[in-house]
């Protein structure tokens, strides 16, 4: 993984990289990445120009650390005590970004590169989506430390192909996520035995 995304000097205030980070990700959803200008960034939050790029050298640099950092798009990493548990509650979470008001068309415009012009673009999707991975340990660990996940198991096609499903449904398909359709996804997924 990169290195993490340079954060807010700390005199200069949360809510202003929050505001920044919101219109990137605003702007990032209407116009898409070629679109996306820090003028119009620094406008959309009332801030300076000059003050985003003191923090944010680049579009890129500036769209990254929105990715990782904004939290619109965080993820609370569960503790459910089981590894099930944890996956339904992780799932639900990705459920939630995938078709939510504000992330939605964040999310779809981020897995949207196509072609060599959105190189950046595909770039910054996979730091984000191994940022995600990363934080997303923990429930991989404590699962192995009680004995859920047999050696050899692959937390990331795990994760793979629940969330995948998530994405398949709703941003491909275009169709809602029912209730339950979390819990039914893992337990398809899930390797009989694991999981508690």
């Amino acid at each position: 993984m990169s290195t993490p995304a340079p954060r807010p000097r700390p005199g200069k205030g949360p809510r202003a990289a929050e505001a920044i980070f919101d219109a990137t990700l605003r702007l990032l959803a209407e116009r898409g990445y070629a679109g996306l200008a820090i003028e119009a960034v620094a406008q959309e939050a009332g801030v300076n120009k000059t003050t985003i790029y003191r923090w944010w050298p680049s579009k890129a640099a500036l769209l990254r650390a929105a990715l990782l950092r904004a939290r619109v798009l965080d993820i609370e990493v569960p503790d459910t005590g089981s590894l099930r548990g944890d996956l339904i509650a992780l799932t639900e979470q990705v459920a939630a970004l995938v078709t939510g008001v504000r992330t939605r068309a964040v999310v779809r415009a981020l897995a949207s590169g196509t072609g060599p012009a959105d190189d950046d673009l595909a770039a910054l999707a996979r730091d984000f989506f191994a940022d995600r991975f990363a934080r997303e340990q923990p429930v991989f660990e404590r699962a192995a430390a009680r004995g859920e996940l047999p050696p050899g198991a692959d937390p990331k096609l795990l994760l793979d192909l629940i969330t995948g499903a998530v994405w398949v449904r709703a941003a491909l398909r275009n169709e809602p996520v029912p209730p339950g359709f979390a819990a039914a996804v893992v337990d398809a997924v899930l390797p009989a035995g694991c999981g508690g």
